[in-house]
């Protein structure tokens, strides 16, 4: 079974896509197709978006839990929590 992609490879993956997609747009012949074009396009925005907002969320969880960890250290320690 194979692991997840990291954010890096998923991002490379999904910029090839909207490089072929920005190639279909140049191609298409009728409005069909630029409007299947203009959906596909935003479907893949949308993934880039959530794939940075997952960051932004993964660093905000990391600096709590280092938060966290430094208050519980105080608190075993005998120190106010915001005291260095």
């Amino acid at each position: 079974m194979a692991g997840h992609a990291s954010p890096d490879q998923l991002r490379y993956e999904l910029d090839t896509m909207l490089s072929r997609i920005n190639a279909m747009e140049v191609t298409a012949k009728d409005e069909f197709q630029v409007s299947v074009v203009k959906i596909l396009r935003e479907l893949v925005l949308g993934q880039i978006r959530a794939l940075d907002e997952f960051g932004h969320h993964k660093k905000a969880m990391d600096l709590l839990t280092l938060e966290i960890f430094k208050a519980r250290s105080a608190s075993a320690g005998g120190q106010e929590p915001g005291a260095s």
